[in-house]
């Protein structure tokens, strides 16, 4: 069974080995560079459309984070 941890492993992961720091992604987003670093630190997971709009800016697949591939 898939859990939430993981997913927000794979997503912390996905972020670190991008080439963009946690400013420049929130940025991207239009949120607060803390609320990147609440999923660095697995603290907190991205609404559903964020989430979304990350494996776009991090060039990943949500089937690979979400760990269904």
């Amino acid at each position: 069974m898939i859990t939430i941890k993981e997913i927000q492993k794979r997503l912390r992961e996905a972020i670190e080995c991008s080439n963009l720091t946690q400013k420049e992604i929130a940025e991207k987003l239009g949120i607060n560079p803390s609320t990147v670093s609440k999923y660095m630190r697995l603290d907190k997971f991205p609404a559903l459309d964020t989430f979304a709009n990350l494996c776009e800016i991090l060039d990943e697949s949500a089937d690979e984070l979400l760990g269904l591939k």
